[in-house]
């Protein structure tokens, strides 16, 4: 396969042009100083402990969205899977970043301090010292595995592979926990993640991925 063969095969490596877009907003928003940001809290949020443990699902979804995201990539032969999943993604962040620039948003939920230490609470300390607790609601960690999981189940390759689906539903469910276990996002932030999922996907299956001949 030469150079021109391979380009047109995987011309579909275009979306990844969104990637430096997406991540500039997002920490040009991360740097506000001069908006008032709205708390985000409700008594859900009170009810749920933290509990360190959860920072292994809450880091695993990176390697998750990579990995589904890179095989969809390569199944050329069912490509559409691909921009279905890629489109869903693509607008479901941009409406996130759009609803933080309109309407700024955080919480204050993480603890100050730990009674005890261990390597998990270490890692947890150098998340919460990188990411700021603004920009919260709806939360992308959520709807982004909301997102693959939908991509894992509509991909043709796994259709006669129940364990992947129900290994992909249970690390999807357990990331959504980990936000707010890890005290990361609110219970409010979680069910806005959802509800914007369930709308992005209805707009994208509806107008603008074409069902597979």
């Amino acid at each position: 396969m030469n150079i021109k063969q391979f380009l047109y095969k995987y011309k579909h490596a275009i979306v990844v042009l969104y990637f430096p877009i997406y991540m500039t907003w997002f920490v040009l928003l991360e740097k506000r100083t001069n908006v008032h940001f709205t708390d985000i809290h409700c008594i859900v949020d009170d009810w749920i402990p933290f509990n360190e443990i959860f920072i292994i699902p809450y880091l695993l979804w990176f390697l998750y969205v990579f990995v589904v995201l890179a095989f969809l990539f390569f199944q050329t032969d069912h490509i559409n899977d691909f921009y279905h999943t890629a489109a869903v993604l693509i607008l479901g962040m941009t409406t996130s970043l759009l609803i933080y620039t309109i309407f700024p948003n955080m919480q204050s939920m993480r603890p100050t301090s730990f009674d005890h230490d261990n390597v998990f609470l270490r890692i947890i300390t150098i998340l919460y010292k990188t990411d700021t607790d603004t920009n919260v609601l709806p939360s992308i960690h959520v709807f982004n595995s909301l997102a693959i999981h939908a991509g894992v189940c509509r991909c043709h390759a796994f259709q006669k592979h129940k364990w992947i689906r129900v290994a992909s539903l249970i690390l999807c469910s357990l990331i959504c926990l980990s936000t707010m276990f890890l005290k990361q996002h609110s219970f409010l932030d979680v069910v806005a993640a959802f509800a914007l999922f369930l709308l992005i996907e209805h707009l994208v299956e509806r107008f603008l991925v074409k069902p597979a001949k």
